[in-house]
């Protein structure tokens, strides 16, 4: 980062290695990260309960959390810093804290219910204890961050969410009435209820998760240290052209991918369990929803899509509470540092995955928690999107990158609706 103590020694990438594919990458991991188990749950219990009545959130949080991930990016490549490191220079240490506090509370309990939903998934196929393969789990997962090159574990994580892919095959090998979902994609039936209202949060945080603003922003900024040609767009302005343009793309792409797999697991679950009045209490039943395209490989497959994405998530997860703590105490970090030079990133990196572990054993059920998960999330990104939307109009911190225009609008009309929908988990039953 720019005015950061420190500068990473990494190795600048063979310019014959830069394909359309990788230059998709923190958007693309992010995009897939989203489709974590925690999303998986939420996707499918709200499919289980509400049938197609919940597919119309899906193509509002598409635009929506298309504009605030592009913002994080920006930030990160405007100013080379993380989200932290902004509130650090330009807010009183009280925010700071109170966002970074916010979002570590959120992604250690967000680890604990992927890693429990990881487990049960292993637990489905294999038997056994579930508690022994969270442990393994959780310290497969830490030791992969600490020891294997970034680049090389971001390329590998990109394609573990294929077997989400199964989702999508559901609902065409039924007899769906498309009719049906086509109405409530236009014409909704919205019981303003809490329990349904509280879906709406649940579906609305697992979206738009506030780790996913603080990791894209910091990943923009470790690619800025990684190539000498780099420098953030205060610096070098003339470079802003072709980095939006990717960010754009980026996000676009990989948003739709994220979005378009959460709309069909609402469609598949929505076509499964609630027509069938199966409902959604166990792993066994998320995992039946897969048994039109999968068979008795249902629940292989299921637990496959758990497990890898629950791969893809932890990282994430641990790495941006990690970046976040980095960035509020000015310490050194980056995912491509050693841990002798990174030491205390490392250190908040593994607190929040072995918090996570320790939070498994009161045993809690993991559909649940996956659930309530999701819902913390959609309660944390109110006030971190507010501080995002404040610091991204600022010039002082954005120079002449401050939004503004539409995107700007964007940014705010997401922040005001998940506002509305916290609110609104309040409403009378």
């Amino acid at each position: 980062m720019p005015n950061e103590p420190f500068e990473p020694e990494l190795v600048v990438e063979d310019e014959a290695e830069r394909s359309w594919a990788r230059r998709l990458g923190p958007g693309l991991v992010k995009g897939a990260a989203d489709d974590d188990p925690s999303g998986i749950a939420t996707y499918s219990q709200a499919g289980a309960q509400f049938g197609f009545g919940l597919l119309w959130t899906v193509l509002l949080t598409y635009p929506l959390m298309v504009a605030i991930q592009s913002i994080s990016a920006r930030m990160g490549r405007v100013t080379g810093s993380g989200l932290a490191a902004n509130l650090r220079r330009h807010y009183p240490s009280q925010i700071l804290y109170a966002a970074v506090m916010v979002l570590l509370i959120a992604n250690t309990i967000n680890i604990a219910a992927d890693l429990a939903a990881m487990g049960a998934a292993v637990t489905l196929v294999l038997g056994g204890p579930v508690q022994i393969y969270i442990v393994l789990l959780g310290t497969a997962s830490l030791l992969l961050q600490v020891f294997v090159p970034y680049d090389r574990y971001a390329r590998f994580l990109k394609w573990l969410p294929l077997a989400l892919l199964a989702y999508v095959a559901t609902p065409f090998v039924m007899r769906l009435d498309w009719k049906a979902v086509g109405l409530n994609l236009v014409k909704p039936p919205i019981p303003f209820s809490s329990h349904y209202l509280t879906t709406v949060v649940a579906v609305l945080g697992t979206t738009i998760s506030p780790y996913l603003f603080f990791w894209h922003a910091s990943q923009e900024a470790d690619e800025i240290r990684s190539e000498p040609a780099q420098e953030t767009l205060l610096d070098a302005p003339k470079q802003a052209s072709g980095h939006l343009r990717r960010i754009n793309l980026d996000t676009w792409v990989s948003m739709a991918m994220s979005n378009g797999v959460a709309f069909f697991i609402i469609l598949s679950t929505a076509a499964t369990l609630h027509v069938h009045r199966t409902g959604l209490a166990t792993f066994a039943d998320a995992a039946s929803a897969l048994k039109p395209v999968a068979g008795p490989f249902a629940f292989l497959l299921f637990s496959l899509a758990v497990i890898g994405t629950g791969l893809l998530a932890l990282p994430v997860l641990a790495g941006s509470a990690a970046y976040a703590a980095a960035g509020a105490m000015n310490w050194r970090n980056s995912v491509a540092l050693q841990v002798n030079v990174a030491k205390q990133f490392y250190v908040v990196m593994a607190v929040a995955t072995f918090g996570g572990v320790t939070l498994t054993f009161a045993h809690f059920d993991p559909i649940d928690a996956l659930y309530w998960a999701a819902v913390v999330n959609g309660l944390a990104a109110v006030p971190i999107m507010v501080l995002v939307m404040l610091m991204s109009g600022r010039p002082e911190i954005m120079g002449e990158f401050a939004v503004t225009g539409l995107l700007r609008w964007v940014g705010w009309i997401a922040t005001a609706i998940m506002g509305l929908a916290a609110l609104g988990m309040f409403w009378p039953a």
